[in-house]
C-alpha cells in the first residue's frame, strides 16, 4: 500500500506543471497548425476559438438570422449549443449535436464571421464558453484565437502573438484554399484584419506581456519548436 502511495506521489512530483497557453494573431500566421502541434507534443488540450465563432455564424445563417443586423444576432446569441472537443489530434465541434467541422469552413461563413463576432452579446457568450473549457483542462491547454491573451484569458501562464507579412500570410492561405487567387486572398486577409482590429469589443491586439514571434521567414516546424521551447521554459518555472 505504501509503495503505491510513494509511486503516486513521485509521479505527481515529476509530472509537468499544467500551463495555460494563449496564442493570438491574424489569419495566415500559422496559429492553428502551431497550436495543435504544440498541444499534441506536450500532452496539452487544444481549443480553436475561431471555430466557435464560425460555428455560431453558421448557425445564424442556417436559422435565417440577418447577420448584419446586430440586434437580431444579439437576441439569438444564446440559442445554439456549441460543444468543442479539445483533443489536438482530432479536434471536433458540434452545433446542437450536429458535426459542424466541415460546414463552418465555407466561404459563406468566412465572409460573415467578422460581422457576427463583433456583436458584444456573441463575444460574451463565446468568451464564457472558452473560459469554462480552459478552466476544466486538468493537464493544461493551448487556446488560439484573436483576443485570448487580452480578453479571454488575461492571466494565461504564457501569451504568444504570431505575426507574418501580408504576402506570406496570403501565400499560405492560398495554399490551403486550392485554386484561390493570391491577390484576392491577400485583400480578404487585410479586410478581415481591419475588421477584427477595429471592432469595439475585444479587438485583435497583442497583449502587453505577450511574446511576439514573426513567422514570415520561418518554416512551420521552426515555429513549433520555438513555441514548444517557450512553453517548456514556463513549465519549468512553475
Amino acid at each position: 500500500m505504501s509503495t503505491t502511495v510513494e509511486t503516486a506521489s513521485a509521479a505527481a512530483r515529476t509530472a509537468p506543471a499544467a500551463v495555460i497557453v494563449a496564442i493570438d494573431g491574424p489569419s495566415g500566421t500559422g496559429k492553428s497548425s502551431t497550436s495543435k502541434a504544440v498541444a499534441a507534443q506536450l500532452g496539452l488540450s487544444y481549443l480553436d476559438t475561431g471555430a466557435q465563432y464560425r460555428a455560431i455564424t453558421w448557425w445564424m445563417l442556417n436559422n435565417g438570422i440577418d447577420v448584419h443586423n446586430a440586434a437580431e444576432v444579439a437576441t439569438a446569441a444564446d440559442k445554439p449549443v456549441i460543444v468543442s472537443g479539445t483533443d489536438p489530434a482530432a479536434p471536433t465541434i458540434t452545433v446542437d449535436g450536429e458535426d459542424a467541422a466541415g460546414p463552418i469552413r465555407t466561404q459563406e461563413v468566412t465572409s460573415r464571421v467578422s460581422a457576427v463576432s463583433a456583436v458584444p452579446e456573441v463575444r460574451a457568450r463565446i468568451t464564457e464558453l472558452q473560459r469554462s473549457i480552459a478552466a476544466g483542462a486538468e493537464v493544461g491547454i493551448v487556446v488560439e484565437g484573436r483576443d485570448i491573451g487580452t480578453t479571454v484569458l488575461p492571466d494565461a501562464d504564457l501569451k504568444i502573438f504570431l505575426t507574418a507579412s501580408p504576402e506570406a500570410r496570403a501565400a499560405r492561405r492560398s495554399g490551403e484554399l486550392k485554386g484561390s487567387d493570391l491577390a484576392t486572398t491577400k485583400e480578404a486577409l487585410i479586410k478581415r484584419d481591419n475588421a477584427d482590429s477595429s471592432r469595439k469589443t475585444s479587438p485583435l491586439a497583442k497583449a502587453d506581456d505577450a511574446v511576439e514571434v514573426d513567422t514570415t521567414e520561418l518554416t512551420l516546424q521552426q515555429v513549433i519548436e520555438c513555441v514548444v521551447t517557450l512553453v517548456e521554459e514556463k513549465r519549468a518555472a512553475k
